[in-house]
């Protein structure tokens, strides 16, 4: 017979706990976890800061329309993860000394001082890393990156300048201040964890569990997790910046192709030889002979050598933006006079934003390979650059920098490649010097005092002038008209540039060897790269200006270029034939519509040819957009396009990586190709 389950004589079963009850169990369970609530509310701080601070950037790029709204609840959501992933990281310190420390020891006097005084120092360090990347933002429309990491290898140069550009003193007054406001809100969960009794066993739960979810985040996500397709700002604002500038420094020296797209090597090599292939070139070595693009280039068809003394003056964040000639805002009447009487090039971009991303363009014809510049990889001697073929030729080059060649490792690089260096330490007293560099003024006349010297001891000149004065803060000498010392922003430093420059010219014009000199005037980068593109082309446009009298005709060229192909060009002004291993071409001698131009932005590289720019996206991304000369938009993928970026940097990483970009140990073979 069927027992009931209701019937007079039966128990009643025990049913399933209530599903309400888990919840208070957990919370019952947490409550237990009385140690850990000092990180918690540490955690909270961070979060709650984080929010604070994508609030504030969401508005700036709302603002300046670089994001829409309808993006807003995407970035909330991925935010949130980074913000609660790289809060976590932040805690674990102070979790795990709560979790190894026994009570006794956390209650002593030394440990509660070191306790109060470590959650100050957070909360400060959270309150004023939020005002710092909004600082950061606004420069470079990016959270911190691989820009921060490099500019904290030189504390010197970067923290002075920070000191002088912004209100550093007062925004960490200010978070000082409102983190002692803040810790005594926490008291009560610094007390509860010095009241905790319980054991190493009963609290060793919550601390392991932490340290997997950080171990399953450091696996399972990285920046890619946060980027937006064709909108580089809404990425960044997804992000956490201090877990980007981690990032940054985790991929400091990243495995180019792990990370990038690729190709078939042969593939890769055949497609690099036919871009940078020009009707005076023929290659030295076939297919998987040696250095896929060495080559001859020959220039006597255009007649003897011309030589000439050739002096470059790099000039800092000087963007087409600003250049009259240019179409730009007109803040440039002496480059602007210079280039109607010189050859101009009209469509040339800046392979980077970084000084050494320029130098190493226009001295070793170099695409700006991730992560850093070949003047700071290691193995950044012997490197084949202009002063390779310069030296053959008969000159003397050298390198004269404003301010400490140390900086960026600039005299090194160069001292280990055949220029001989000279900087601020050799330079004499200048009127007036920041933490930067002397002042353009003077230490352009303090370079053609230098060249004066050479020319009377029978030397041929070729420099490179590295200038300074154009960057944050903006101070500059008294007395240049139209240039306040100090408050006059970017614009004064554009004048200040300019006119530093004109008394150059000027004073080169009367020298005895103008009209066997070449002046050649080209930017280093652009000012500021703004924008919500992966790459924003047009922030990247500078002016490369070539002066010659007698040898050169004024006039203007529209071939899109790179400074990758400046020298390439010069060389063939000059109608020298050399052997090279460069990926730059001579811009005189490119086909109609068939210039390109070669980009590096932050982790992203990319190939503008025409209308289409192909970008090449860390993790292995890959995107193509149309480009009409203003903004770029979102277009359909471009295989050839695509493959051929893919190339270019893959050749150029591997000629890095194998020794191949170094100089030959003997002339290399002429032969057929």
């Amino acid at each position: 017979m069927q027992r009931s389950i209701s019937g007079a004589g039966g128990a009643a079963p025990a049913r399933p706990a209530a599903p309400a009850a888990w919840p208070a169990r957990a919370a019952a369970w947490l409550r237990g976890q009385a140690r850990y609530r000092p990180a918690l509310a540490l955690w909270l701080v961070f979060l709650a800061v984080s929010l604070a601070t994508r609030l504030v950037l969401a508005g700036v790029a709302l603002a300046d329309g670089q994001v829409g709204g309808s993006m807003l609840p995407r970035m909330a959501v991925v935010g949130a993860l980074f913000d609660a992933v790289t809060g976590l990281y932040a805690c674990l310190p102070l979790l795990a000394a709560l979790w190894l420390l026994p009570r006794r020891a956390l209650r002593t006097r030394a440990a509660r001082l070191l306790l109060w005084a470590g959650m100050l120092a957070a909360c400060t360090a959270f309150l004023y890393l939020g005002a710092a990347e909004y600082f950061f933002f606004r420069e470079f429309d990016a959270r911190f990156n691989y820009v921060a990491v490099e500019y904290l290898i030189y504390p010197t140069e970067v923290f002075v300048n920070l000191r002088d550009s912004y209100p550093v003193g007062t925004a960490l007054a200010l978070a000082c201040l409102a983190a002692a406001a803040l810790v005594p809100v926490l008291r009560g969960a610094v007390r509860a964890a010095l009241d905790d009794r319980a054991g190493l066993a009963r609290r060793s739960p919550l601390p392991l569990a932490a340290l997997a979810l950080a171990g399953l985040a450091t696996a399972g996500m990285d920046l890619q997790t946060a980027s937006v397709p064709y909108n580089r700002v809404a990425g960044e604002l997804a992000a956490n910046g201090v877990y980007a500038f981690f990032s940054a420094l985790r991929n400091a020296d990243i495995d180019y192709p792990r990370y990038y797209a690729g190709l078939p090597q042969a593939e890769a090599e055949r497609r690099a030889r036919a871009m940078v292939a020009q009707a005076n070139t023929r290659f030295l070595h076939g297919p998987g002979g040696g250095h896929p693009l060495a080559r001859h280039v020959d220039n006597s068809d255009l007649g003897p050598p011309r030589p000439r003394h050739v002096i470059i003056l790099l000039q800092e964040s000087l963007g087409a933006e600003f250049v009259g000639s240019l179409g730009g805002a007109g803040w440039t009447p002496n480059l602007d006079r210079i280039a109607a009487q010189s050859l101009s090039f009209t469509q040339v971009y800046a392979t980077g934003t970084r000084t050494v991303r320029g130098m190493e363009a226009v001295a070793t014809a170099l695409p700006p390979v991730p992560p850093e510049s070949v003047l700071k990889k290691r193995g950044y001697q012997d490197v084949f650059n202009l002063a390779s073929i310069a030296r053959q030729a008969g000159y003397s080059p050298t390198f004269i920098y404003g301010g400490y060649g140390s900086f960026d490792n600039m005299n090194a690089f160069f001292g280990a490649n055949g220029w001989r260096t000279i900087d601020r330490t050799d330079l004499p007293p200048a009127r007036f010097a920041n933490i930067w560099g002397i002042d353009d003024e003077d230490l352009l006349a303090d370079a053609l005092g230098e060249y004066d010297a050479q020319v009377a001891r029978g030397e041929r000149v070729f420099s490179v002038v590295m200038s300074t004065s154009n960057h944050k803060p903006f101070t500059f000498p008294e007395g240049v008209p139209g240039v306040p010392a100090q408050g006059g922003g970017r614009e004064a430093g554009v004048r200040y540039a300019d006119h530093a420059i004109g008394r150059f010219f000027d004073a080169l014009r009367r020298r005895p060897w103008y009209r066997d000199a070449m002046l050649v005037i080209v930017a280093d980068h652009g000012a500021r790269v703004y924008g919500r593109e992966q790459v924003p082309v047009g922030s990247y446009a500078i002016p490369f200006v070539v002066h010659a009298p007698g040898m050169v005709e004024p006039g203007r060229d529209g071939t899109l270029a790179s400074q990758a192909d400046v020298a390439p060009t010069l060389l063939g002004l000059l109608r020298l034939s050399y052997d090279t291993r460069w990926f730059g071409r001579d811009i005189l001698r490119v086909p109609p519509g068939q210039g390109y131009a070669l980009f590096n932005h932050n982790r992203d590289v990319a190939l503008l040819r025409g209308e289409r720019l192909a970008t090449l996206g860390f993790g292995g991304t890959v995107q193509t957009e149309s480009w009409d000369g203003r903004s770029l938009a979102p277009a359909a993928g471009d295989a050839g396009l695509e493959r051929d970026a893919t190339a270019i940097f893959q050749v150029a990483d591997l000629a890095l990586r194998s020794g191949w970009q170094h100089n030959p140990s003997q002339q290399e073979s002429h032969g057929e190709q």
